[in-house]
C-alpha cells in the first residue's frame, strides 16, 4: 500500500497524472498517513484531488510557507463555477473539505504559516508559568490551560491598550474584570474564577520581577457564593429520550450509548470518561476502574449490567481496532482517542437532536441529573458525595436545596430500567 498509495485509490488509467504532479513526495506521505488513521478510499480520493489543486492554484513549492488566508483565497477560485472541472460553484460544505484538507496537509508537513509566532507581547511569560504550574506545582493539563487562558485573555485585553507587563497597575486589572461584566457575556462565576485565575500568575510575576510588587495581593474577585445557584441538571424524561435516541445499529450509536450510558450511570466528568481504557474494564469480576482528573484519585465501580452491556456491544460491533488501549475514538479518519471536548460536542449534539437546546447542555448537566436522581430516590448525602467524587462534603450541599426530605439512605442504587 505504501509504495503504491496512488494505486490503491485511482483507476490505472489516471495514477499518472497524480504521479507525475510536483511534490508527489509530500503528498503520497500524507495520504498514507491518513490510511493508516483509518480513512476510507473515498476520503483518501477527495483528499488527493484537493492536494493536487492547492499545488497548482498556489504554484507551490518544496517547504514554502503557507498561511490559512492563502489557502482560503486558493479554495475562492476552485469553488468558483469551472475552477474544479465543474459548471457549477461548490458548496460551502464542500469549499470548506477543501480548505480543512489543505491545513491538515500543510502542517502535517510543517509547512502552514500560523502567524509566526506569539499570540500577543507576552506569551513567553505565558508558556513559562504554564512550566512552572506542571513541573514545580504538579498540577493537571486541564487546570493549566484553565489558568493560562485567563493570562492569555488578560493579556489580550492589556495589547488593545497598549499597556506592557513591567508597567500594569491595579486599574489595569480591575479595568479587565470590569469589561467583561460591561461585554455581558460572562455570568458573576465565571467573572470570579477569572480573577482567581490571574492572581497566581501575577504571584509568579512578582516573584520573577516581570511587574510591580503587590499586584497579586490586590486582586479582588467579584463575589460568589458557591451554592447560590441550584444546580442545573436534566430532566428526568429529557434523559430518557436521550438515551433512547442512540438505540440505533450505527457504529456511532452505539458509541455515543456506551459514552451517555457512562455519564447518566455513574455521573463521570468528560476527564474521567475520556480517561477510559480497556483496561480499566474486569469482566470476569464486574467492576469498572475510573481516574479521576480533578480529585487526583483512582476509583472502583461495579459496574451494571446495563452499562456493561452497552460498552461490550460498542467495543464488539464498533470500536476501531489498531489504535491503541483507549476504550472510546472518533468513528472518522484520522481515529484518536476523544478528548474533553469531543465527549462535551457529543452530549450537546445528542441532546439538540432531541429538541433540547436551551439552559446547560454539557456532560456536567448529566452529573447534576444523575445526582439529583439519586436524591430523588432517597439517597443520603454522604453516598452521593462518594458516587461523584467529592473529597469536600460541602461540595454535595448543594443539591439539598432542591429536596431536604429526601435525605435519607436507600439500600441500593439502580438505573430504574435506564440501563
Amino acid at each position: 500500500m505504501e509504495a503504491n498509495v496512488f494505486d490503491n485509490i485511482f483507476f490505472p488509467h489516471t495514477v499518472e497524472k497524480y504521479r507525475a504532479a510536483p511534490l508527489v513526495e509530500q503528498r503520497e506521505r500524507y495520504l498514507i498517513h491518513l490510511k493508516v488513521s483509518g480513512a476510507t478510499r473515498s476520503t483518501l480520493r477527495k483528499c488527493a484531488n484537493d492536494q493536487l489543486s492547492l499545488v497548482r492554484l498556489l504554484d507551490l513549492k518544496d517547504g514554502e510557507r503557507v498561511s490559512r488566508s492563502r489557502i482560503e483565497a486558493a479554495a475562492a477560485l476552485w469553488s468558483r463555477p469551472r475552477g474544479r472541472r465543474c459548471d457549477r460553484a461548490a458548496s460551502p460544505k464542500t469549499r470548506g473539505r477543501f480548505i480543512n484538507h489543505g491545513v491538515r496537509w500543510l502542517s502535517f508537513l510543517g509547512w502552514l504559516d500560523d502567524g509566526g509566532g506569539a499570540r500577543h507581547p507576552h506569551d513567553a511569560e505565558v508558556q513559562a508559568f504554564a512550566r512552572w504550574l506542571r513541573e514545580e506545582r504538579g498540577l493537571s493539563d486541564a487546570t493549566v490551560q484553565g489558568y493560562c487562558r485567563a493570562a492569555d485573555h488578560f493579556f489580550g485585553q492589556l495589547a488593545a491598550k497598549g499597556v506592557r507587563l513591567t508597567a500594569v497597575r491595579m486599574t489595569d486589572i480591575d479595568d479587565a474584570v470590569a469589561a467583561e461584566h460591561g461585554r455581558g457575556a460572562w455570568g458573576r462565576r465565571t467573572r470570579h474564577d477569572y480573577a482567581q485565575r490571574l492572581r497566581p500568575f501575577f504571584l509568579f510575576a512578582e516573584t520573577r520581577s516581570w511587574c510591580r510588587a503587590g499586584l497579586a495581593a490586590g486582586i479582588v474577585a467579584p463575589r460568589f457564593m458557591a451554592d447560590e445557584t441550584v444546580p442545573k441538571g436534566l430532566r428526568r424524561e429529557d434523559v430518557v429520550r436521550l438515551l433512547t435516541s442512540v438505540g440505533g445499529d450505527r457504529p456511532v450509536d452505539k458509541r455515543d450509548r456506551a459514552i451517555l450510558m457512562l455519564f447518566i450511570g455513574y455521573g463521570l466528568r468528560t476527564g474521567e470518561v475520556g480517561g477510559l481504557r480497556l483496561d480499566d474494564l474486569d469482566w470476569e469480576n464486574s467492576t469498572l476502574r475510573v481516574r479521576c482528573p480533578k480529585p487526583g484519585r483512582t476509583h472502583l465501580w461495579p459496574l451494571s449490567q446495563g452499562v456493561g452491556h452497552a460498552i461490550l456491544c460498542y467495543v464488539r460491533e464498533a470500536r476501531p481496532s489498531g489504535f491503541g488501549r483507549s476504550l472510546f475514538f472518533t468513528m472518522r479518519a484520522p481515529v484518536r482517542p476523544l478528548d474533553r471536548n469531543a465527549l462535551g460536542k457529543i452530549v450537546r449534539d445528542r441532546l439538540a437532536g432531541i429538541g433540547v437546546v436551551t439552559g446547560r447542555r454539557g456532560a456536567h448537566a448529566l452529573r447534576h441529573a444523575a445526582a439529583q436522581h439519586l436524591l430523588d430516590q432517597g439517597t443520603s448525602m454522604k453516598v452521593i458525595g462518594d458516587f461523584l467524587g467529592h473529597r469536600d462534603p460541602s461540595s454535595t450541599t448543594i443539591y439539598a436545596k432542591v429536596d431536604l426530605a429526601a435525605l435519607r439512605e436507600v439500600a441500593a442504587l439502580d438505573m430504574e430500567g435506564l440501563a
